[in-house]
C-alpha cells in the first residue's frame, strides 16, 4: 500500500512538470520506498525459517561527477515476510541493507544503468552484488523522482533476488531551466457567498440521511463516511499447559477443562490449527525422552479429537529434553519440564465504539 501511494505521487509529479536540462556536478540526497523479492530457505537450520518478500523505506546520499557518472551510498530499513515451518506461522522480520552503487547515465539523459555492492542483515549477514537500470525525472530545478529495478546475486549463499525502488531526491547542484512564458495575471473571480443548508440526520451519526447507506446505526458505534459501523481486527489467543508424572503419558483429570477450553476456541475459530509440543525432563536417555514426549503430545491430541476437533487440524511434536523450561537438576525442575504446551491465536472482528 505504501509503495502504491508513492507510485501515484511520482506519476502525477512526472506528468505535470516540464523536462529540465542536464544537471551539473553536485551532491543530492533522497528517500525511497523499497520492494525486495527474496526466496531464502532454511535460514535457521533447527527452526526451518523461510524468508520471502519485503517492503520498506530507505535513504541515499549521492554525488554527480559529470553528465555521465555518479555514485551513491544507500541505507534501507526492510520488513521481510517469514515462514516458521516448525510453528507453522508467518511473522515479520526486520532487516537492513546498506552499500554503494555506481551509476552511468546513458547519453547524459534520464535513463541510467547501475552496479554495486550491498550487505543485507536478516537473521545473519549476506553480501550481494547488484546490477540494474533506472529512470529519473526532474520536477523542479532541484527536485527529481526516480524509479529503478535491480538483480541481486548473493556471494555467500548463492541467492538470486530482484528489487525495485521509487524515490524522491533533492539536488544541491545548479541546473539551467528553460525560461517559462510570462502569462497575464488572472482576473479575480466574483465572490460567491454560500447559503447554509441543514440536512436531516435521523440516526445522529454525523452522516446526512441523503448520504447514509446504513440507516439507524446504534448510537454507540463509530461509523465510516457511508454511515456504516466500523470494525477492527483484534487478536485472540488461548494457551494450554499439561504436566505429567515421571515416565508417564496419561492425561490427568485436572487438565480436561483446560483441554475443553482449547477445543471450544478451535470450534469458534474454524480457520485455526493447533501444534501440541511434548517435552520431558533431562532424566534418562535422550532417544527415549524423544519418544515419550511425542506420546504425551499424542495423548492430548486424542482428548481434543474426542471433543470434536478434526484430526487434520492437530499437529503433534515430540521435543524430548531439547527445550527445558527449568534447567535445574531438582525434582521440582523435572516436574516443570514434563509437559505438553500449545498456543493458538486468531483474529476477531469487533465493533469500533464512539
Amino acid at each position: 500500500m505504501k509503495l502504491k501511494s508513492l507510485t501515484i505521487a511520482i506519476a502525477l509529479a512526472a506528468t505535470s512538470a516540464s523536462t529540465f536540462a542536464a544537471e551539473q556536478e553536485g551532491f543530492y540526497i533522497g528517500a525511497f520506498g523499497d520492494y525486495y523479492d527474496a526466496s531464502w530457505k532454511n535460514m535457521r537450520e533447527q527452526a526451518g525459517l523461510d524468508v520471502n518478500e519485503s517492503t520498506g523505506w530507505g535513504a541515499e546520499l549521492g554525488y554527480r561527477f559529470n553528465d555521465y557518472w555518479s555514485a551513491r551510498l544507500e541505507y534501507a530499513d526492510l520488513d521481510f515476510n517469514a515462514h516458521d515451518k516448525v510453528l507453522n506461522n508467518r511473522n515479520d522480520i526486520d532487516g537492513e541493507r546498506y552499500g554503494i552503487d555506481a551509476l552511468y547515465h546513458f547519453g547524459g539523459g534520464p535513463f541510467y544503468g547501475l552496479f554495486g555492492l550491498k550487505d543485507i542483515d536478516v537473521v545473519d549477514d549476506n553480501t550481494f552484488v547488484n546490477a540494474g537500470v533506472g529512470y529519473r525525472h526532474f520536477v523542479t530545478d532541484n527536485f527529481f523522482v526516480n524509479a529503478e529495478t535491480s538483480v541481486y546475486q548473493g556471494l555467500d549463499k548463492g541467492y538470486t533476488d530482484v528489487g525495485a525502488k521509487l524515490g524522491i531526491n533533492y539536488f544541491f547542484g545548479q541546473k539551467s531551466a528553460p525560461v517559462a512564458p510570462v502569462e497575464p495575471a488572472p482576473q479575480p473571480e466574483p465572490e460567491i457567498v454560500p447559503v447554509p443548508v441543514t440536512l436531516a440526520d435521523t440516526d445522529k451519526d454525523s452522516i446526512p440521511d441523503v448520504d447514509d447507506k446504513c440507516a439507524n446505526t446504534p448510537m454507540t458505534d463509530a461509523v465510516d463516511s457511508d454511515g456504516c459501523t466500523l470494525y477492527e481486527d483484534t487478536e485472540v489467543t488461548v494457551s494450554l499447559l499439561v504436566t505429567f508424572p515421571n515416565n508417564d503419558s496419561s492425561v490427568s483429570q485436572q487438565y480436561l477443562n483446560d483441554i475443553d477450553e482449547v477445543a471450544s476456541f478451535l470450534k469458534e475459530y474454524p480457520d485455526t490449527t493447533v501444534l501440541l509440543e511434548g517435552h520431558t525432563s533431562a532424566v534418562g536417555k535422550a532417544s527415549y525422552n524423544k519418544w515419550l514426549s511425542k506420546k504425551r503430545a499424542d495423548a492430548v491430541a486424542k482428548k481434543l479429537i474426542a471433543d470434536g476437533i478434526a484430526e487434520d487440524r492437530i499437529t503433534t511434536a515430540g521435543l524430548g529434553e531439547e527445550r527445558l523450561k527449568n534447567e535445574a537438576n531438582t525434582a521440582q525442575a523435572h516436574a516443570e519440564n514434563r509437559r505438553v504446551e500449545a498456543h493458538v491465536k486468531s483474529i476477531k472482528r469487533v465493533k469500533v465504539l464512539r
